[in-house]
């Protein structure tokens, strides 16, 4: 069964750190572009990081650069999302990605292939 699972999401205050992981049971993620998005109440799902297939290149939303990391853990087959610097603003439900056929910054797109797998998301709170 090919699923991607989410952990890590937390209460955090502003300023803190949060490390997201995602692991992928199916498939291996070395061969898909990879990206996490979030959605806050009332708001479009929208992209924060991702690589596409075949890249070590990472692209960032403006919101989130120089802030948030997102690198592949090949021997864990995991997406990982380093987070730095949480602002209140980055409250949301977390979800990560796995597309075979997402190229340069089109990973950032909220959609995807017809291929992508979507993991069930974790809740994110920034709050004082």
């Amino acid at each position: 069964q090919v699923q991607l699972v989410e952990s890590g999401g937390d209460l955090v205050q502003p300023g803190g750190s949060l490390r997201l992981s995602c692991a992928a049971a199916g498939f291996q993620l070395e061969s898909y572009g990879i990206g996490w998005f979030r959605q806050a109440p009332g708001k479009d799902r929208e992209g924060v990081a991702c690589m596409p297939v075949l890249s070590d290149v990472s692209y960032y939303a403006d919101s989130v650069k120089g802030r948030f990391t997102i690198y592949r853990d090949y021997i864990k087959n995991t997406i990982v999302l380093q987070m730095d610097s949480l602002k209140l603003e980055d409250t949301a439900v977390y979800y990560c990605k796995a597309d075979p056929v997402v190229y340069g910054s089109d990973c950032l797109a909220a959609g995807g292939s017809p291929y992508a797998t979507w993991g069930q998301g974790t809740q994110v709170t920034v709050s004082s």
